[in-house]
């Protein structure tokens, strides 16, 4: 009776400490939930503050109800390397009434190229109340084939922009009447290529006046043999059966045409040094002065294989010299799939960086200029790494798009196999556009989401081009989407940071003034840029450069060395206004357009 009595009372303290241990466990779980409210709250909190305190763009896709209808061509599963490297986009004037145009390549398919191609370009007119009007058979811009670039300048320096638009089996260079009517003089000028084409730079290298024409290429592809689809070594991703190439395939030489002043190009890449003959896969091409000597150099980004930057030797040749300044490789010596790529100063040291884009779970890379010819791979340190490596990236550029005074990033992504929607893990076909906002301490903030740009839809984006396309002073973002009709994002800034942007025209020098370089002083800013005929990924930017100045209200000076060899300077100039500048002849007068 006593062991029954003492088991009882066991069974009984065993219940009671069960209890009590439940209890506990119920309070720690319950003290938990309390700590993970308390977490979100102030997660919430510091999204909310966050919010509140964010001055930086606001981006609204307008390309549906401003007329940006034309549907890039291409096929939909991608069976082919050249199927998904199409294309590029460009933001010029192509009648000088002040208004930006627009111009977007137009990409093609196995079959329609075969059938003839497709228009290689489509080119949209700016109306006075700010939309735009497909005039591409009116303009006469009546080549047909397989787009992938674009790039503008004036290359009869007749003061009219003309394109040159590249692509597969022949480029083509419209030459500008007037009134955004154009002559087809490629055959005349020289410089269809052949092969395939895919980016082109504008820059008067030899400084006499001219602008020349550097065109990279990619893989060598016959139509009538192409690779059989998921059949070879580099023919899966992931597991899953892919397109071939570029891995595998054949790589075609870069070409450099001379302008020798008379309409007419000479091919001079192998004599100049830059004919690539180890055959790597060119893609985004860019032109700058990166070591201060007053010469253009030139970085040529090569997929899947190390890049290229040419150093100007002053006598018609260039040297490459990236291994050694460390731009061929990724800061670990990796060869990368080097898409895009732009050159500015994000850091303020007077020295041009490198933003060059790459494949998917590489990280998308930015070169610091240290000066002396030496650059380090600061992806990681500068937070740009963490928030891209999945995606696969192609345009790009460095643009003060909050007006700051500081140069931030803009990335457009999308994979080039739609098959990989059948992997169960890692990136999609369609993916986001990345916003990083310069912290001016040496690093940026994925701000995607607070700029309205991961709301937009996914797509397969491949170039874009950057310009203050209503003249309201914020930068807009023109982006080819594979496939379909472009995005078209317009900048709703409304910090009261102050701009300021310039339209250089030269004189002595080309009249585009590709190459000049502006430098602008207003209180404690100084920034500098330069004008660029090409670049992002197969596109062309806006022509004027822009700069935004924060609080500053007034320009203390700007320094404009031409290509010439002319440096001028010019004092106190009024914010919130476009200038243009004639070479020699100082500010001509000039109203705004009105913006719509």
């Amino acid at each position: 009776m006593r062991r029954g009595v003492l088991t009882t009372r066991f069974i009984a303290c065993g219940i009671l400490l069960g209890v009590m241990l439940v209890g506990a466990s119920l309070a720690r779980a319950q003290g938990r939930v309390q700590d993970k409210n308390r977490a979100q709250d102030k997660d919430h909190a510091q999204d909310k503050d966050k919010a509140a305190a964010y001055h930086g763009p606001i981006f609204e896709d307008v390309a549906p109800k401003v007329g940006l209808t034309v549907a890039h061509q291409s096929s939909p599963d991608k069976r082919y390397v050249i199927e998904s490297m199409s294309g590029g986009v460009g933001l010029f004037d192509c009648d000088n009434d002040g208004k930006l145009d627009i111009v977007t390549v137009n990409g093609s398919t196995v079959d329609r190229y075969r059938d003839g191609g497709d228009p290689m370009i489509t080119l949209y007119h700016q109306e006075p109340d700010g939309t735009f009007k497909d005039i591409t058979k009116a303009a006469g811009l009546t080549r047909r084939g397989w787009g992938m670039g674009v790039a503008v300048a004036d290359f009869d320096n007749d003061g009219l922009l003309d394109i040159y638009a590249t692509g597969y089996g022949g480029n083509v260079l419209y030459r500008n009447l007037g009134n955004c009517k154009f002559e087809d003089v490629t055959e005349k000028a020289g410089v269809r290529g052949g092969g395939f084409s895919t980016g082109a730079a504008w820059a008067d290298y030899d400084r006499d006046g001219h602008v020349d024409l550097f065109v990279s290429r990619y893989v060598h592809v016959d139509l009538n043999n192409l690779p059989e689809f998921g059949k070879g070594k580099f023919c899966r991703f992931k597991g899953v059966l892919v397109q071939c190439g570029p891995w595998g395939l054949e790589g075609e030489s870069d070409l450099l045409y001379h302008n020798r002043g008379d309409g007419t190009f000479e091919e001079v890449s192998v004599r100049a040094g830059v004919h690539d003959s180890e055959g790597r896969y060119g893609l985004g091409v860019v032109w700058g002065d990166y070591d201060n000597d007053g010469w253009p150099d030139l970085f040529v980004a090569n997929d899947a294989g190390a890049n290229y930057l040419y150093h100007n030797n002053h006598n018609g040749t260039f040297t490459d010299v990236a291994l050694l300044a460390g731009v061929a490789l990724s800061g670990d010596g990796q060869e990368q799939g080097n898409m895009g790529v732009d050159f500015g100063d994000y850091n303020h040291d007077g020295l041009l960086d490198i933003i060059d884009t790459t494949f998917a779970d590489q990280p998308k890379t930015l070169y610091r200029n240290l000066g002396h010819g030496v650059f380090e791979d600061v992806s990681r340190t500068s937070q740009l790494a963490q928030a891209s490596i999945p995606d696969v990236a192609w345009g790009t550029g460095f643009v003060d798009f909050d007006n700051d005074g500081w140069l931030d990033i803009l990335i457009a992504n999308g994979h080039v196999y739609p098959q990989v929607d059948n992997v169960s893990e890692g990136a999609r076909y369609s993916e986001p556009i990345f916003l990083h906002l310069n912290k001016h301490d040496g690093t940026f903030e994925d701000d995607s989401a607070a700029s309205g740009l991961a709301a937009l839809p996914l797509a397969s984006r491949r170039g874009v081009a950057f310009g203050d396309v209503w003249n309201d002073g914020a930068i807009d973002a023109l982006i080819l989407n594979v496939g379909e009709p472009p995005t078209l994002l317009r900048n709703h800034l409304a910090n009261g940071n102050h701009w300021v942007e310039f339209s250089l025209q030269g004189t002595k020098s080309n009249r585009a003034a590709i190459g000049a370089r502006l430098t602008i002083h207003s209180g404690k800013l100084e920034q500098f840029n330069e004008v660029r005929g090409g670049g992002s990924y197969l596109s062309q930017n806006d022509l004027r450069l822009h700069f935004g100045l924060g609080t500053e209200a007034k320009i203390d000076s700007i320094e404009i060395a031409w290509p010439s060899g002319l440096v001028e300077h010019l004092g106190n100039l009024t914010v919130d206004q476009i200038y243009t500048i004639e070479e020699g002849k100082g500010i001509r007068p000039q109203k705004n357009p009105v913006n719509p």
